[in-house]
């Protein structure tokens, strides 16, 4: 059953272009060895912090992708371009 993890973060204006960069590298990245992860999707809210959803076919999938990006240097230096990180994973359940 596809997942969702969804990143809740802050990014400095004068860090978002570093930021949307290195994101897109470590989506490369991610997918080249995991290939289930399926969308990623990042939203500015109105109160100036960012929704990083990333979904995934399977949370097998997404578990082992977390734990092989603990070997991904960019992505230590892409998540020190955030503050006020958080994250949810949630089972998709209904889709229309």
């Amino acid at each position: 059953m596809p997942v969702v993890r969804i990143h809740r973060y802050r990014v400095a204006p004068d860090s978002l272009d570093a930021l949307l960069a290195q994101r897109a590298t470590v989506i490369d990245g991610i997918r080249r060895g995991h290939p289930g992860l399926t969308e990623t999707r990042l939203v500015r809210q109105e109160d100036g912090s960012y929704l990083d959803t990333w979904r995934w076919e399977s949370a097998e999938q997404m578990l082992a992708a977390l734990a092989a990006a603990q070997g991904f240097p960019l992505v230590g230096a892409t998540m020190a371009l955030t503050e006020d990180d958080t994250a949810e994973t949630g089972e998709i359940i209904d889709e229309r």
